[in-house]
């Protein structure tokens, strides 16, 4: 009885060890950024395609997940090099004096059935918010993705000034969409 108590007890610590894995080899081929406006009351999107992001996430301890992303706003893809150009000018984005955005996480709460808020820094042209990002993690066997969506206001990161401060024509909103893939180990 003794000799199956310890075998039960050595399987068990087993199984659980196999099941703690920590996502944090990000595969930027398999992950995406993408945002959403409305210009003119028309439905416009983009994407960027270059950014960095440093993740540690263990789905059996989601309170100690850390999450960067690093964006490299020269990387914008408007669908026009010329709507490129114009979103890298220091009216919108700025690019030479603030080349990258910054995602950085401070807290992370479970929610229940692989839905989580993350509690993070949002720092865009030089100016930092509070921001709670909802998002969802799908485990895919030794990979898992992590998917969301956040719409902040670009008035409070200056994003437009000028003529652009107004609304009118590009709205405030803008809905920021990501994919981070991450194998585990």
């Amino acid at each position: 009885m003794q000799r199956f108590a310890f075998t039960f007890i050595a399987a068990l610590a087993c199984a659980t060890a196999a099941h703690a894995v920590e996502f944090n080899q990000v595969q930027a081929d398999k992950s995406q950024i993408t945002f959403a406006y409305q210009q003119m009351g028309v439905a416009m999107d983009g994407s960027f395609k270059k950014f960095a992001s440093q993740l540690r996430f263990d789905p059996a301890r989601p309170q100690a997940a850390t999450a960067t992303i690093d964006v490299d706003l020269a990387s914008i893809d408007t669908g026009s090099s010329e709507g490129d150009t114009e979103v890298a000018s220091k009216t919108w984005f700025n690019t030479p004096a603030f080349p990258q955005a910054r995602f950085q996480s401070t807290a992370v709460k479970a929610l229940g059935s692989n839905q989580y808020e993350v509690a993070g820094k949002l720092t865009i042209k030089g100016k930092t918010k509070d921001v709670v990002v909802p998002a969802t993690f799908t485990p895919q066997g030794s990979t898992g993705v992590f998917s969301g969506s956040l719409t902040i206001q670009r008035g409070d990161f200056a994003v437009g000034e000028g003529a652009w401060k107004a609304f009118d024509i590009v709205a405030n909103d803008v809905v920021i969409k990501f994919r981070i893939t991450a194998a585990g180990k």
